[in-house]
């Protein structure tokens, strides 16, 4: 029997490599084929002409009221859904592989009659749960309808928080034992030494790409009465260029990953008042792997890694005042911010790993097919 799975994934990613590189540890003796989804579309000139007229289609009265742009609708109009379902199905052979393996999930890459994972951070529907997003938001409900098919085809899900976990069973109507959340990895490592100095430093770090989204105006009002309690209190933002005129503010823009540990290694407190974030955040994670404690919104995932006053603090999106007590209590005592850090380190080792999370999802894959192959 062919020892042999196909990786689909449609493009740069994060963690896409980690995931990888886990899946080829747990599968030494296997051999692993890449499909790019997005090289095959882009092979396909007739595939991406049709699109445009099916996003002008499905979703040109929102893309001229400025409600979407076109290369977010790109992706998800029910014509390349099905197009992608039907040029990964025709690269996928029952001789050779033993199994497909999908990461994300815009797309179905599953072949009947060939097992079939997905490992995914988001779905679209649990945008519904975020306090900022509006149902007018969503994309086709025809879309959403084919979305649906990604997992109840897949033999199972893998999820990387617990909120995922209930979109797909809640809201899409898949069955609860094709649901397993594994969690994630940090993509910085783990093996860090923690300089117990910094959390003197009164240094709130923040880390995103997306300033408004991630909650950046909140952070700096609620930074401005910081100030006020704490003078030598400082910001750093990292990830992102806002043009802020604020005392003590350190915006650093975006930076390597590799250089990322550098901001850590300050920080004292870490700070995601998030409003709106479909995948899961891995800067806790790295935050964590820092000794940092970790002052968050509640949302997504979130709630999974920031534990209330064992972990870090969490609060409610846009509050403002409540963001500002929790980070001037916590910058003002160097002690808690410690405990509160090294409980989170120690929640990132005993349970949040790339090697973790690698050999759930093969106890369960091996599992399911040794089941499938007594069926046969």
């Amino acid at each position: 029997m062919a020892r042999k799975f196909a990786f689909i994934t449609r493009g740069a990613h994060p963690s896409k490599g980690s995931v990888m590189q886990t899946l080829i540890e747990h599968f030494p003796d296997w051999d692993i084929d890449v499909i790019h989804v997005g090289d095959l579309i882009r092979s396909k000139k007739t595939v991406i002409l049709v699109n445009m007229f099916f996003i002008l289609k499905e979703y040109g009265s929102e893309i001229l009221l400025g409600r979407k742009k076109i290369s977010e609708c790109f992706w998800r109009t029910t014509y390349i859904f099905r197009r992608i379902k039907t040029l990964v199905s025709n690269l996928l052979s029952q001789d050779e592989y033993r199994f497909s393996f999908q990461f994300q999930s815009l797309y179905d890459g599953s072949k009947e009659g060939l097992p079939h994972y997905v490992y995914t951070d988001h779905t679209h529907l649990a945008n519904l749960s975020y306090p900022d997003f509006e149902k007018k938001d969503l994309y086709s409900p025809r879309w959403i309808e084919l979305e649906r098919t990604i997992y109840h085809n897949a033999t199972l899900n893998f999820t990387r928080s617990s909120n995922i976990s209930r979109s797909i069973i809640e809201d899409y109507s898949c069955p609860s034992d094709k649901v397993i959340c594994v969690h994630s990895g940090s993509n910085i490592g783990t093996n860090i030494e923690v300089d117990k100095g910094k959390y003197e430093n009164k240094n709130i770090l923040f880390v995103g790409m997306d300033w408004e989204r991630k909650g950046g105006p909140e952070l700096v009002e609620a930074f401005k009465r910081v100030l006020k309690a704490h003078p030598t209190a400082r910001l750093t933002v990292v990830g992102c260029s806002p043009k802020l005129n604020i005392p003590s503010c350190d915006v650093v823009g975006r930076v390597p990953l590799e250089r990322l540990n550098h901001y850590y290694e300050r920080a004292s407190v870490f700070c995601l008042p998030t409003k709106l974030d479909p995948s899961f955040p891995i800067v806790c994670l790295e935050a964590f792997a820092h000794g940092l404690p970790v002052v968050a919104t509640d949302v997504e995932g979130i709630p999974d890694l920031v534990l209330e006053g064992e972990t870090g603090h969490l609060v409610k999106c846009g509050d403002v005042e409540h963001l500002s007590e929790v980070l001037v209590e916590l910058i003002g005592n160097a002690e808690k911010c410690q405990a509160l850090g090294e409980n989170g380190r120690r929640l990132v080792l005993e349970k949040y790993s790339w090697e973790k999370v690698g050999a759930e999802i093969a106890k369960n894959v091996m599992a399911t097919l040794r089941g499938n192959e007594r069926t046969l």
